[in-house]
């Protein structure tokens, strides 16, 4: 996860945190952590970006609505990268 930016890696653990994460639902969880709105220019471009790593899957939950979950490689980058985190705060 090295190679993402903060907005992408806040966007995996964001992914990891809910249940049933869809466009909506991750743009929500994002403006409250960042105390800002955050536009669809900045968001799916990030998804289409994360997906293209492997670390994220698109579903269909409808139509209109598509779903986004971590991969197993996802799921192993956040372990990873806590990981490294726990180590520099020992």
């Amino acid at each position: 996860m090295f190679d993402l930016t903060a907005f992408q890696r806040d966007l995996v653990y964001t992914i990891a945190g809910l249940n049933e994460s869809h466009g909506l639902g991750i743009k929500e969880e994002m403006e409250r952590a960042y105390g800002e709105e955050i536009n669809h220019g900045q968001l799916y471009p990030n998804l289409d970006s994360l997906i293209d790593e492997g670390l994220v899957e698109k579903g269909n939950i409808d139509k209109r609505t598509n779903s986004y979950t971590l991969t197993p490689r996802g799921h192993r980058a956040i372990e990873a990268r806590n990981e490294w985190i726990s180590e520099k705060i020992e």
